[in-house]
């Protein structure tokens, strides 16, 4: 699965894991292995705030995009996301903050 970040200025990261076609967040189970290859399922159509665009599947890999909040003093590489794969396991989200040097 691919996980895109959707930046955004929020207090608290929720707990997200990936089990093949199956996404956990914050304990609640999205089972997204019911969207066929080529296919769109919009943001709107899932039951769960913390995702942030369609989801999509392109060449059998699912894509979806986490909405990704981060402190006032996010470095810019949280700001500014890769998109990471991850087929099975706990989905690491960017630095949520820095400590600004005394």
């Amino acid at each position: 699965m691919i996980i895109n970040f959707s930046p955004v200025r929020g207090d608290v990261q929720p707990t997200v894991s990936v089990s093949g076609d199956v996404l956990t967040i914050n304990g609640a189970t999205l089972d997204l292995s019911g969207i066929p290859e080529g296919a769109t399922l919009p943001a709107d159509a899932i039951a769960s705030d913390w995702i942030a665009g369609p989801v999509t599947r392109s060449s059998g890999v699912l894509s979806v995009t986490l909405v990704s909040p981060h402190g006032a003093n996010a470095p810019e590489e949280t700001r500014f996301p890769e998109p990471i794969t991850v087929t099975s396991g706990v989905v690491v989200f960017p630095a949520y903050d820095v400590e600004e040097a005394e």
